[in-house]
């Protein structure tokens, strides 16, 4: 069996390591200049230092024995730790503290537990997928490569099975009509980043703060205690419907994301810096029950996509066990 992982976030690298592990020849290609998928990052200078802000997944929780133990063995590294437990809620009536499920971070941003993942793996970037085609021989990735000419064409395969390792629109665009491109109809929402910094702190300890009934703002971290350097900076998460009909201009969302920022959390004054990242696919508008796709074909899926509950630990299972899947079947 061979295989063509397409897309080098989480859940695509947890699947080509699985493989890997039990001998499969496998290669990922991933049109990023790094793996990490939406477990993005941004270098700030803060107090004339270089620091990363996590703007795409803020943390991830453990429930799965398997990814607990690999979280574990970052911990011992170094390389995440426990960050908290306790989020404070806001909305009309105020502001109450909840407690839930332990939350991790990552001291250099949850990205770099991809890289640590994708190590030793045969990972391609800077690719773009333009076309997933069956054939007699298998499965045929046709691609661009962008170099410092410009782009070249080319293909990567034939293979037994192509995983896509991608919200479903996105794999929409790659294959051509018929029931296997059907099976990738969930939608996916879009949210705006906004990474705010201050000169320095002056704000009420909070990890991160829920805004409930707000029509910009649904979610803020505090990226100076989920780092643990206390740096005055703040990563805000914009509501779907407010981030719809700017993607076109995401920067043009920076003041009035900012403005609702100091608004709803009571902050003395307007950040010195902003900037915004759009994801158009952030997350899935809703849940599925199959954990992973595999077609009698070799056509395969997996992410937060492929989740009851999407998350980080959910995109990292469905590419294991997707793996595993392919693996019995042989």
């Amino acid at each position: 069996m061979s295989v063509i992982v397409v897309g080098a976030g989480i859940a695509g690298v947890s699947c080509a390591r699985t493989l890997a592990a039990a001998g499969v020849p496998v290669r990922v290609l991933d049109r990023g200049r790094r793996p990490g998928g939406r477990l993005g990052l941004r270098r700030l200078t803060v107090d004339g230092g270089e620091r990363v802000v996590d703007t795409g997944g803020s943390y991830f929780t453990v429930s799965d024995d398997g990814f607990g133990a690999v979280a574990e063995d970052w911990r011992a590294r170094g390389l995440a730790r426990p960050w908290t437990d306790t989020f404070a809620v806001i909305d009309d009536d105020g502001e109450q503290t909840k407690q839930g499920p332990t939350r991790w971070a990552a001291p250099s941003g949850l990205r770099s537990l991809v890289d640590d993942l994708a190590a030793g793996l045969d990972v391609s970037s800077s690719v773009t997928v333009t076309a997933v085609e069956h054939g007699d021989d298998g499965w045929t990735v046709r691609t661009e490569t962008r170099t410092d000419d410009g782009r070249s064409t080319g293909d990567a395969g034939p293979a037994d099975v192509v995983v896509l390792a991608m919200p479903d629109p996105q794999a929409r665009r790659l294959l051509a009509d018929g029931p296997e491109r059907e099976a990738f109809g969930l939608e996916f929402e879009p949210v705006l980043a906004l990474t705010a910094a201050w000169p320095e702190r002056s704000w009420p300890d909070r990890d991160g703060v829920f805004v409930n009934g707000d029509d910009v703002l649904a979610w803020v971290a505090d990226d100076g205690l989920r780092r643990g350097d206390r740096a005055p900076v703040l990563v805000a998460h914009s509501t779907p419907d407010f981030a719809r009909p700017r993607l076109e201009d995401p920067a043009a969302a920076a003041g009035p994301m900012a403005e609702r920022l100091v608004d709803r959390l009571g902050l003395a004054g307007p950040p010195a810096s902003t900037h915004v990242q759009r994801w158009s696919f952030a997350r899935p508008a809703t849940p599925r029950d199959e954990p992973y796709l595999l077609t009698p074909s070799g056509l395969a899926a997996c992410g937060d996509g492929w989740a009851a509950k999407p998350s980080v630990e959910a995109a990292f299972v469905s590419g294991r066990r997707l793996a595993e899947a392919a693996l019995a079947r042989g």
